[in-house]
C-alpha cells in the first residue's frame, strides 16, 4: 500500500479525529485541506508560493489534463510533479464532478460517459477503466474511482440507479489498477441515509485504503451536508481516511472536522480570490468596497505573511485598476489563512476543546453568518 494512515487523537469534547497521513511523498497531519490545481497549478501562483500555503499536497483534475495537453504529454514528464515542477504530494480526482457539472454535453452508459469536448465540441469518451489509466499517467499519490456525482434532489430511484452504477464502476476501476498508487472509494447517494449507508458498506467490503465522500456541497443546504457526514461518521472504517470532496468555506472545514472528516479540497479559496473575497482571522471581506480606500492596515493582521507589507488601501486599488497582483495576493491570502485554519483546529483537538473553538470563532469572525 501506497499510504499509511493512523489516528492519534480523538478530540474528547468534539470527537474529531487527529491523524497522520503517510505518502511516497510526504506526511502530513490530518485533518487538512488541498488547494486544487485543476490545470496543474493553482490559480495565480507559483509551485514554490503554493507549497508556502498549503500543508505539501494539492489535487490536480483528471478530466481537465486528460484534454489539455493530454496524458501523453504530462507523462512525458514524468506525471504532473515533473510537468508543474511539484516535489510534493499529489491527489487526483476521477472525472466523475465532470459528470455532474457538463450535464448539457454528456450521456451516461453502463460502459462510461460520453462527453463532447466542453470547447470544441469533438467526441470523448471515459470509463472507469480509462479514468484509472489515466491517473496512472498523471502519476498521483492518491487517486479516486470514476463515478457519476448526481444532484442532489433527484428521485430515488434515479439515485438508486446511480449509486449501483457507481459501485460497479469502483470494482472495474479497482480491478483495472496496475500501479500501488491509492485508490479511494467515492461515496455517492445525494441526500438518502439508507442509499449511502448501502453505498459505504459495498465499498467497505472491496477494502480500498480511503473513502471520498462525493455529491455534498453541490447545491445542497448545508445542515443536509452536516447531517450526511454526521451518519457516516461511524460507519465509514476508523483507521482509513476520510475525504470530503469540493468543500472549503471556513464554516463548513469546521462542522465537518467534527463529524469524523480528515481530508478537505476546493477551489473556493481561488476563486472567490480573484473576485476580491479575502478569508481572514478577524472574517471574510470585500477587498473592493469603498469602504478600504483609505485602509492602512494589513489584509489580515493576525496573520504575518507576505501579503502583509500591503495596506488593504493598496490591494483594493489593485483590483479597481484590474491588475493581476490583487488577485495573486488575496489568493496567498486565502490559503495562507485555510492553512492556519487547519493547525489551529488540529491544535484544538489535541488539546480536547474543538467545540469551545468553533465558538470562540463565531464570536470573532463572520464566517457563521451565512445560515
Amino acid at each position: 500500500m501506497s499510504i499509511q494512515f493512523e489516528v492519534l487523537h480523538v478530540c474528547k469534547q468534539s470527537g474529531a479525529r487527529l491523524g497522520r497521513l503517510t505518502t511516497p511523498h510526504g506526511v502530513f497531519e490530518t485533518p487538512f485541506f488541498m488547494p486544487v490545481g485543476t490545470q496543474a497549478t493553482v490559480k495565480t501562483l507559483t509551485p514554490e508560493e503554493t507549497k508556502k500555503v498549503s500543508e505539501g499536497l494539492i489535487l490536480s483534475n483528471t478530466y481537465h489534463l486528460w484534454l489539455q495537453p493530454g496524458r501523453e504529454i504530462v507523462k512525458e514528464h514524468g506525471g504532473i510533479r515533473g510537468f508543474m515542477k511539484w516535489d510534493g504530494a499529489l491527489l487526483t480526482d476521477s472525472g466523475g464532478y465532470q459528470v455532474f457539472s457538463l450535464t448539457d454535453m454528456r450521456k451516461i452508459t453502463e460502459e462510461g460517459v460520453h462527453f463532447k469536448h466542453h470547447k470544441n465540441g469533438s467526441a470523448l469518451f471515459l470509463s472507469p477503466e480509462e479514468s484509472i489509466k489515466i491517473q496512472e499517467d498523471l502519476g498521483a499519490d492518491i487517486i479516486m474511482s470514476f463515478d457519476e456525482c448526481p444532484p442532489p434532489y433527484e428521485t430515488y430511484d434515479y439515485m438508486k440507479d446511480s449509486v449501483e452504477r457507481t459501485l460497479r464502476w469502483a470494482k472495474r476501476g479497482r480491478d483495472a489498477l496496475s500501479t500501488n498508487q491509492a485508490l479511494f472509494g467515492i461515496v455517492q447517494g445525494g441526500l438518502d441515509k439508507e442509499l449511502r449507508k448501502h453505498c459505504a458498506l459495498e465499498l467497505i467490503a472491496m477494502d480500498f485504503p480511503g473513502y471520498s465522500i462525493g455529491g455534498l456541497s453541490v447545491g445542497e443546504k448545508k445542515h443536509e451536508m452536516y447531517e450526511m457526514t454526521a451518519f457516516l461518521n461511524p460507519i465509514l472504517p476508523f483507521d482509513k481516511p476520510r475525504y470530503l470532496m469540493g468543500v472549503g468555506s471556513p464554516d463548513d472545514l469546521v462542522e465537518n472536522v467534527i463529524h469524523g472528516i480528515d481530508m478537505f479540497d476546493c477551489v473556493l479559496p481561488t476563486r472567490i480570490a480573484r473576485h476580491g473575497s479575502a478569508l481572514t482571522t478577524e472574517g471574510k471581506i470585500v477587498i473592493k468596497n469603498q469602504t478600504y480606500e483609505h485602509d492602512m492596515r494589513p489584509l489580515d493582521p493576525n496573520l504575518k505573511t507576505k501579503v502583509s507589507q500591503y495596506t488593504r488601501s493598496y490591494i483594493r486599488h489593485l483590483f479597481k485598476a484590474e491588475e493581476m497582483l490583487g488577485m495573486r495576493l488575496v489568493s496567498y491570502q486565502n490559503l495562507a489563512y485555510l492553512k492556519h485554519l487547519m493547525a489551529e483546529i488540529r491544535q484544538a483537538i489535541l488539546e480536547d476543546r474543538l467545540l469551545d473553538y468553533k465558538e470562540e470563532m463565531k464570536k470573532k469572525t463572520n464566517y457563521f453568518k451565512s445560515r
